[in-house]
């Protein structure tokens, strides 16, 4: 096979540390559009990014040249940095340790998109961890409640 091709769709869910309500309105556009920069750069285009006060969701193309590991640590710690040159407020920000990644198939990508879009309507229902668990059952991911949260 002369070449190599693929489609993989992730769709990456972070919190802030403890889930703090740190990303108000104010800044979410530029942490959004941020988040877009680092992953252009990584030649791992955005399709959606959105979130509420305490989490991200991010749906992107994984590109064939990164490590999938690698990506999250650069968009957590890239975004984090930046965050931290927002002003005072923003000294002691952190996002969660951890992450959830959920495949998602090309025919389920606009569903994903319209999810993520309507995250404010959607959490009026739901707190981040009932919607985080209800992810990790969906996607048949084994877990450890204690070690789910920080």
């Amino acid at each position: 096979m002369p070449q190599s091709l693929a489609n993989l769709l992730v769709h990456l869910v972070f919190s802030t540390k403890n889930r703090e309500r740190t990303l108000s309105m104010e800044i979410r556009p530029e942490l959004y559009a941020y988040l877009g920069g680092i992953l252009r750069e990584m030649e791992c285009p955005g399709l959606a990014i959105g979130g509420t006060d305490d989490h991200v969701h991010v749906l992107a193309v994984q590109s064939r040249k990164i490590a999938f590991c690698d990506l999250v640590e650069d968009v957590k710690r890239g975004s984090s940095r930046w965050i931290k040159t927002r002003g005072r407020d923003w000294f002691d920000f952190h996002w969660q340790a951890g992450y959830g990644a959920f495949s998602v198939s090309e025919s389920n990508k606009e569903a994903v998109r319209t999810y993520i879009a309507n995250q404010e309507h959607h959490h009026q229902r739901m707190t981040f961890q009932e919607e985080y668990r209800q992810f990790l059952e969906k996607h048949n991911i084994q877990y450890d409640e204690k070690y789910v949260w920080d």
